[in-house]
């Protein structure tokens, strides 16, 4: 590399150098000037300093582009998890709602059963009640209408084991042109007994 002048030094300032420019560099001689080996010494040293300053600055700026990459990296995972969690509590919520409102449902309905349950009860109760009230009047009639007719049967009897009687004295209530009573008459009575039934 030819000598360098003062007024290419301040041109060349401005310019980048390398380490191997500062090997190559060569200055003029002059008398009395600094000696060479010493000069050469410590521009090879300055060049091996520069060349790990600038390794460390090639270093640092690829591990900045590492580090700019990694951040936009995890901003971008950010980004993402936030929207995740955004549409998790999204669904989360529509869940929660349609559950809420399925649940409602399964009440009202199962409200609704337990009470046409109830009135079906009520209505069978009613009906059960109806009926035995009708059989208990019924069983009322048939052991009146039996005293009635074991009372007349029993005189009857009575008037048999007497002896001597041969004509009956008719009983209204028996029933005109009626001269005496029989088992027969008895249990047909009691059968043919017109007496409301159940429904």
């Amino acid at each position: 590399m030819p000598p360098i002048t003062s007024a290419k030094v301040n041109k060349e300032q401005t310019m980048k150098l390398t380490p191997l420019d500062i090997k190559k560099q060569e200055f003029k001689k002059v008398m009395r000037g600094y000696d060479p080996v010493e000069v050469d010494t410590f521009m090879d040293m300055m060049a091996n300093e520069f060349e790990e300053v600038l390794k460390q600055q090639k270093e640092m700026r690829d591990r900045s582009i590492e580090l700019d990459t990694q951040l936009k990296d995890y901003r971008q995972i950010e980004k993402t998890l936030q929207q995740t969690l955004l549409q998790a509590q999204e669904v989360t919520g529509r869940t929660y709602e349609s559950a809420r409102k399925e649940a409602e449902i399964i009440v009202k309905d199962a409200e609704g059963r337990a009470a046409r349950i109830v009135e079906q009860a009520n209505s069978e109760l009613i009906r059960i009640n109806k009926e035995l009230s009708e059989l208990r009047i019924r069983r009322e009639s048939l052991i009146g209408r039996m005293r009635v007719l074991l009372s007349a049967e029993l005189d009857l009897l009575k008037t048999l084991d007497s002896g001597g009687v041969q004509q009956l004295t008719p009983d209204p209530s028996l029933g005109s042109g009626k001269q005496a009573l029989d088992i027969d008459s008895i249990m047909k009575n009691i059968n043919n007994d017109p007496t409301p039934q159940s429904h």
